[in-house]
């Protein structure tokens, strides 16, 4: 990895260990301190964390007396993970509920991902999804206590212009937004209570896509960053969240340019909250001059800031959740609020049924925040085309921000330039798109039906700059592929992986259609393709003018190649002055060729290159 400062990766890594138990303070007589919070210390240097297993982490992170460390994670997270989740308790999930709202709608984080989840739970999934799309349940103050947050931005806006009242009353009859604060009678109150056994309920029809515009209505609209970084803003005028919220944040003063100081167990000492990394890696750790006396007012204040926390409140069961187990149903977005949303969601090896991709679908239809959606070995099959369809409604609307889509999995339902077709077809804003599989489950001509063939349509012209396809084993046609390009003048990037070339004619066409209509091709990558017996179509790609990387990787370029051909690769490497990078693993090049390489770099040669991977 490339680690730009070390300080905030020592303690990140300090943070994640002590959290999950790996490092035990007690055991060091420097840091068992009781006026020092060692999660606290690390915590504003946290933007990556990782919850496991049972959720020991969340538990722990909502506890009374780490609220201040709560409140630091909203301000420095940006990015977090679960891997390898287990099935929890009501306790345990009610503690997920609480970190979600104050990390992702009270917040800055902007990435969840979810990881090896071999035998998902279908409601904490549904949970993690819902929330991380911005949506949560009115009424939940009365399930989790009062939130300080929702109730501060509730009073806030006492007293607005007409203008703002008509801008809002425009946006209130848009689908895609979340929430400005609503002002509600009584009776609107007790009609929002009265869904709160319906945020997620089982659906047997088909997919409504038009379930945003029936809740319309009932969800004004706020403008969030798309990097989600703007102030969160809860449409409800009830608080959601739980009683440690309400505390409003105090800020530890900033210990710049003070000495370091030392913890010593005889005599109370606390670590100042800059100064641990300096004390761990710096051999003179000891400055009595910088100690503060046991009994100073100082540090009585801090230590008194450190362990304060608000009364809790008692917390009753979630009772929407208990109306989904064993089943994930469809989200239900009349009965929710929308907060601030995630910008990238990632689901690796987490195996989606129907229904799952149902709700998934329902949710994405509205994510107008979503930038970045990764899906790999989800088991999908022709599920995809229920998850597109979501997108597809997601795309309609004129604030939508997807840009990167990848899709990978063991099988594909279809052939690959079909889902390639498809997908440009519906995300015509698309700026990445990866599609990536390992075997083919099925023939084309056993095509399911109700699943018309995208091929046969023309594609509208997209703004796609990078697309990668891994073919399973599939013959590269490029008369699929011509459309695809044709559509795409903006593509700077290609890479095909494990095509088969049908005929030896197939990559002559792909070249020239590149040329006619690619031109500002930068990156061209082949993977896993027999080019043995294609020597001329190498040499015309070597001498391209416009190019700047080119990868051959394990392509067989040298297994039954003579001296020649080595020599004239070297030869036009040497005469283009526009490529810098040139990449040939994998391709049996050997000792004597790999020498004569090193020829490229002679002085007689105009080469620009900077990179060459053998």
């Amino acid at each position: 990895q490339s680690i730009t400062c070390w300080r905030k990766k020592f303690l990140e890594a300090f943070f994640s260990n002590v959290l999950h138990g790996v490092l035990d303070v007690s055991s060091d007589w420097r840091l068992n301190d009781h006026h020092f919070s060692p999660l606290l210390h690390s915590s504003p240097h946290v933007s990556q964390l990782t919850l496991c297993n049972v959720l020991q982490g969340a538990v722990e992170l909502t506890a009374e007396h780490n609220q201040k460390v709560l409140e630091n994670l909203a301000e420095s997270l940006r990015v977090l993970k679960f891997r390898h989740l287990l099935s929890c308790d009501q306790s345990t999930r009610r503690s997920l509920v609480l970190l979600l709202h104050r990390l992702i709608h009270h917040g800055s984080v902007s990435q969840v991902s979810v990881y090896s989840w071999p035998v998902p739970d279908m409601v904490l999934l549904v949970l993690i999804l819902s929330m991380s799309a911005g949506f949560w349940k009115s009424g939940n103050a009365l399930m989790y206590g009062p939130c300080g947050l929702c109730r501060e931005e509730d009073k806030a806006p006492s007293q607005e212009s007409a203008q703002e009242q008509a801008e809002k009353g425009h946006c209130n009859e848009r689908t895609w937004s979340n929430g400005e604060n609503q002002q509600r009678s009584p009776r609107a109150a007790e009609e929002a209570d009265a869904h709160l056994n319906l945020v997620l309920s089982r659906t047997r029809g088909p997919l409504q896509n038009q379930v945003c515009s029936e809740a319309s209505s009932k969800v004004p609209c706020d403008h969030t960053s798309i990097q989600g970084r703007s102030s969160p803003r809860c449409i409800s005028d009830q608080p959601s969240c739980c009683s440690f919220l309400e505390k409003p944040r105090r800020r530890l003063k900033s210990s710049a340019g003070k000495k370091r100081r030392c913890l010593r167990r005889s005599r109370g000492r606390y670590a100042d909250p800059e100064d641990l990394y300096d004390f761990v890696f710096t051999v003179a750790r000891e400055d009595n001059s910088g100690l503060l006396d046991k009994n100073s007012p100082k540090e009585e204040e801090n230590a008194e800031n450190w362990t304060s926390s608000s009364p809790g409140s008692p917390r009753a069961e979630h009772a929407g959740f208990k109306k989904i187990r064993g089943s994930a149903g469809v989200f239900s977005l009349k009965a929710a609020h929308r907060f601030r949303s995630v910008s990238t969601l990632e689901l690796f090896s987490i195996p989606l049924t129907g229904e799952m991709c149902r709700t998934l679908s329902n949710l994405l239809s509205s994510w107008m925040t979503l930038e970045s959606l990764v899906l790999s070995y989800n088991g999908l099959g022709a599920n995809i085309f229920c998850i597109l369809s979501g997108l597809r409604t997601l795309s309609c609307h004129p604030e939508c921000h997807l840009r990167v889509v990848r899709v990978s999995d063991v099988y594909s339902h279809v052939p690959c330039m079909e889902l390639v077709h498809c997908i440009l077809s519906a995300l015509r804003q698309l700026h990445t798109l990866s599609v990536s599989f390992d075997l083919k489950k099925q023939l084309e001509g056993n095509r399911p039906e109700g699943n018309q063939s995208c091929s046969e349509t023309e594609i509208p012209e997209s703004c796609l700059e990078q697309l990668e396809i891994r073919f399973p084993r599939e013959p590269l046609q490029t008369m699929f592929l011509l459309p695809v390009l044709k559509a795409s003048k903006s593509l700077q990037q290609l890479s095909l992986d494990s095509a088969t070339l049908p005929c030896s004619q197939e990559l002559g066409l792909l070249l020239e259609a590149l040329k006619e209509c690619n031109p500002n091709l930068k990156k061209l990558s082949f993977r896993d393709m027999n080019l043995a017996e294609h020597q001329k179509e190498v040499l015309l790609l070597l001498r391209d003018p416009v190019l700047q990387e080119i990868t051959f990787s394990f392509c067989r370029l040298f297994e039954s190649s003579t001296a020649e051909f080595l020599s004239e690769i070297i030869n036009t490497v040497k005469r283009n002055s526009s490529l810098k990078s040139l990449k040939l693993p994998g391709n049996r090049l050997g000792n004597h060729r790999l020498v004569a390489l090193a020829d490229i770099f002679s002085e007689d040669s105009s080469s620009s290159l900077c990179q060459l991977d053998v």
